[in-house]
């Protein structure tokens, strides 16, 4: 009896402190999604700022000096406002799906390393588990389309569905390209392993290929058709209104900023450079990825839609596709001569020995 008792005791000291484990990988996480959520705000005054001087005008300059509370104001705003179900969707799935697409979005930054050892959950399926939460998010939108039970939100979810898994086998190519010359899925590894030299320089078509994906992907210009104020008011969330729309709006965002962090890893080395700490070659070179969204947006027409499927289906892929078998051809070649070398040298040293 007194045995069981002590198991008993056992087991509800691990349950008690499995549970506060979560408990704290939970306040982790919020610690690290609420400047997320700031970041966010301010890239869309800096996204402002930059379209209208591109523009010749002012943009923000109200609210707060130089119009620093305006995303603020914004947010404020949407929070507070009504947010209006139409009498003819499905409620729940209506007001489930801005949550599902939000949370989808900002898991991964649970994964993204900012400097080597500053990562919540540094594991070895990194890369993976940022791809398929990536992924999921397609659900979001389809489903935000189909629940709103309008015409040009079904449309809008529809299209954007059919963009995005167009160009999401191509993404899955280039990391697959990664992984092969990297030899690891794990984030961190793929930072370290450019240590002497970025990919961006060994393998720019590639680069140049992800930035396009990496704007289909997010739906920026000039791939945004989703959003097509001319021909679907506002796509798949036009029925969305006040902290719904702005669930979307944060998703949106966070995205692009996951993007450019992606590729300051996978082709500029992460937080690898000189003298200044990695944080500060990190938030560097995502800034300049973001800098390089805004301005296409500024300066770049938008496709047509069947343009956009072309280029992503008989364009893109068979381009990825072939340089995917050529680096993967080029690398096994490169491993087995030096195994061979390797096995000749190691033999002749034997015999002089």
């Amino acid at each position: 009896m007194l045995l069981l008792l002590l198991l008993l005791f056992i087991l509800l000291i691990m349950a008690i402190l499995k549970v506060f484990s979560h408990i704290v990988f939970l306040i982790q996480f919020i610690f690290l999604i609420i400047p997320i959520i700031l970041t966010v705000a301010l890239f869309t005054l800096l996204e402002r700022k930059i379209l209208a001087s591109i523009q010749r005008r002012r943009g923000p300059n109200v609210v707060g000096r130089w119009g620093l509370l305006q995303p603020f104001a914004d947010a404020f705003k949407l929070i507070f406002n009504e947010t209006i179900v139409p009498g003819v969707a499905n409620t729940y799935l209506f007001l489930i799906v801005p949550v599902i697409t939000f949370l989808c979005s900002y898991v991964n930054w649970a994964l993204m390393p900012f400097d080597y050892g500053v990562v919540l959950v540094d594991i070895n399926l990194g890369l993976m588990s940022i791809f398929v939460f990536s992924s999921l998010g397609v659900y979001g939108v389809i489903l935000s389309g189909w629940a709103s039970n309008s015409k040009y939100a079904l449309l809008g979810g529809i299209r954007s569905t059919a963009q995005m898994i167009a160009y999401e086998v191509s993404l899955g190519l280039i990391i697959m390209m990664v992984v092969v010359i990297t030899g690891t899925i794990n984030l961190t590894g793929v930072v370290l392993f450019q240590e002497n030299l970025w990919f961006m320089f060994f393998f720019f078509p590639v680069f140049l290929l992800f930035f396009i994906i990496a704007l289909a992907e997010t739906n920026r210009v000039p791939f945004d058709l989703p959003e097509a104020e001319s021909e679907l008011v506002s796509g798949y969330n036009v029925e969305y209104s006040a902290i719904t729309f702005a669930l979307f709006f944060l998703a949106e965002y966070s995205s692009i900023l996951i993007m450019s962090f992606l590729m300051a890893i996978f082709f500029l080395g992460g937080w690898l450079g000189p003298i200044f700490p990695g944080y500060f070659w990190m938030t560097l070179k995502v800034c300049c990825f973001v800098f390089l969204f805004v301005l296409i947006r500024g300066t770049v027409p938008r496709y047509r839609y069947d343009q956009l499927m072309l280029l992503g289906w008989k364009v893109i892929l068979p381009i990825v596709l072939c340089l995917y078998f050529l680096i993967v051809i080029v690398f096994y070649f490169f491993s087995y001569f030096m195994i061979t070398d390797l096995v000749i040298i190691t033999d002749y040293l034997d015999i002089l020995v």
